[in-house]
C-alpha cells in the first residue's frame, strides 16, 4: 500500500522521493528531527516507514538518513496544536535506535522535550509572549503535562544567553522545564510497587535490591556497589563490560515484568526496550569526567549512570534526572540513601534540602535539578507529590528545510 503525506508534492517532491519539511534541533544534550504533525502521515505504518527512512534506521551508522548513529542523535519530536483546553500543543517523542529497524514511542525524552517549546514558537504554533512564554505541552507518550518556560525575543525563541549545561559547548538561553505533573507517568504511581526497595532474584541465585520509581519515565535504580562497580565509571568502560550489561539487562527485564510493561522478563528487549530506564547510583565521589576534567566530590550529591538500550548515556537523560530527583526526596529509596550517604539528618542532607537542588554527577559533569517534595492528603505511594520538580536546558535550531524519503520506503 502506498501512502502520501499532507504536503504539496508540486513544491519539492518528485517521482522518486517525497519531500517532508522538518527542523533539526539540539534539545539539551540530545539532537533530533522536529516535525509539525500535519507534515507527516497519520499515526500508523506509513508514518513509521517515513520516520525509519528519514533516520536511516537499518544501518548502525544511519549513513543513508539524518540520524547520527548514536542514541542521543537518533530521536525525533512530532508537534501539533492541541485540542485539549489545558494544553497549547501535543508532543509525541520517538527514537529510531540505530540498526534495529524499529520506531519506539513508549517513553518521553526530557532533553528533546526542551526543544519542543522553542520549536512550537518558531513555527507559529504558539504565539510568543515575552519576555518568557509559557508553553503547555501534552506529552502523548505518557499522557502527562509539561510546562516549558521559553525566553523569547520578538516572535522567536531566544537562543543566546549565559546558561551552560554539561555536555553542550558554550552557553544559551535558559529554558526551564516544569515536570511536577509527570508523577506516575506510565503506572499511575510514584512508587509503582508501593515499596521504597524491592528485591529482584537473578537467574544465578543472587538477590539485588532496587528502587522502582515512576516520575517522568519509570526508572529502576540499583546500587553500583551491589553490581561490583564504583559508580564513577565512564560510558566506554560500562559499554565494554559485558557482564555488567548482562546483569542490568536481566534486572531491567524483570523490573519491566514487575511493572507490567512486558509479559515475561525475557521479552523486555522487544516489548519494552526503553522502559524502565536503568540507573546505577552511588554516593558522591571525585572522578574524572569523559572530557578529562576533574570533578570534586563536594560538587555533587550523588553519582548516577543511566543505561538505556544496553548502553550508558553520555550524560544524563532529562526524564531520568526527574525520577532520580523525585526518589531522592523519599526516605528509604536507594537514591535517597546515595544522596544523603545514609545520614538523612546530617549536614550534607540539610544543605541539599535547604536549596531545593539535587546535583547529579554524570559522565559529562554535574546536572542541577530542582525538587521539593510534598505529601498529598492521605497515605501511600499514590499520594506522593512535588511542589517543585524541574530542570533547565538550552536548545537551538540547527537547520530548517526539506528532508527526502525514497517513495519505495512508503510501499508497505
Amino acid at each position: 500500500m502506498t501512502m502520501s503525506v499532507p504536503h504539496d508534492d508540486g513544491l519539492d517532491s518528485d517521482k522518486e522521493q517525497l519531500a517532508i519539511p522538518c527542523t533539526l534541533m539540539r534539545g539539551g544534550t540530545s539532537k533530533g528531527l522536529y516535525f509539525r504533525a500535519d507534515d507527516l502521515p497519520a499515526p500508523g505504518p506509513a508514518r513509521d516507514a517515513a520516520l525509519k527512512a528519514l533516520m536511516g534506521s537499518e544501518d548502525l551508522l544511519q549513513i543513508d538518513g539524518l540520524g547520527g548513529s548514536r542514541l542521543v542523535t537518533a530521536k525525533f519530536a512530532i508537534v501539533g496544536r492541541s485540542s485539549r483546553s489545558d494544553a497549547d500543543i501535543d508532543y509525541t517523542y520517538g527514537i529510531v535506535p540505530p540498526g534495529r529497524g524499529i520506531v519506539v514511542y513508549t517513553s518521553n525524552c526530557g532533553n528533546i522535550s526542551a526543544g519542543v517549546g522553542p520549536f512550537a514558537i518558531d513555527v507559529g504554533l504558539v504565539p510568543a509572549r515575552g519576555p518568557i512564554t509559557e508553553v503547555r505541552i501534552f506529552n502523548t507518550n505518557t499522557s502527562k503535562m509539561l510546562i516549558a518556560h521559553v525566553p523569547v525575543s520578538g516572535q522567536r525563541a531566544r537562543v543566546q544567553g549565559n546558561f551552560a549545561i554539561p555536555g553542550v559547548p558554550g552557553t544559551g538561553a535558559e529554558i526551564f522545564m516544569d515536570y511536577r505533573a509527570t508523577t506516575g507517568a506510565k503506572t499511575g504511581r510514584v512508587l509503582p510497587t508501593g515499596n521504597t526497595v524491592d528485591r529482584i532474584a537473578l537467574e544465578d541465585g543472587r538477590e539485588i535490591a532496587v528502587t522502582l520509581g515512576d516520575v517522568a519515565n519509570p526508572c529502576m535504580f540499583v546500587r553500583a556497589q551491589d553490581l561490583g562497580r564504583r559508580g564513577t565509571e565512564l560510558p566506554n568502560e560500562i559499554n565494554a563490560d559485558e557482564s555488567l550489561l548482562a546483569m542490568l539487562r536481566e534486572l531491567r527485564g524483570k523490573a519491566a515484568q514487575q511493572l507490567g510493561l512486558c509479559a515475561h522478563w525475557r521479552d523486555a528487549e522487544a516489548a519494552s526496550p526503553a522502559l524502565p530506564l536503568a540507573v546505577m547510583v552511588a554516593p558522591s565521589a571525585e572522578y574524572i569526567d569523559a572530557q578529562g576534567r576533574a570533578v570534586d566530590a563536594d560538587q555533587l550529591d550523588l553519582q548516577a549512570r543511566l543505561i538505556f538500550y544496553n548502553k550508558c548515556h553520555e550524560s544524563m537523560a532529562g526524564t531520568g534526572s526527574m525520577c532520580t530527583a523525585a526518589m531522592s526526596r523519599i526516605v528509604g529509596t536507594l537514591v535517597h540513601e546515595a544522596a544523603y550517604r545514609g545520614d538523612p539528618g546530617g549536614e550534607h542532607s540539610a544543605a541539599t534540602w535547604a536549596n531545593d537542588t539535587l546535583r547529579i554527577g554524570h559522565p559529562l559533569g554535574v546536572m542541577k535539578v530542582v525538587v521539593r517534595g510534598r505529601h498529598n492528603a492521605g497515605n501511600g505511594p499514590d499520594r506522593l507529590g512535588y511542589e517543585r520538580l524541574g530542570f533547565s536546558r538550552t536548545a537551538r535550531r540547527l537547520m530548517q528545510g526539506i528532508a527526502f524519503v525514497p517513495r519505495p520506503a512508503l510501499d508497505i
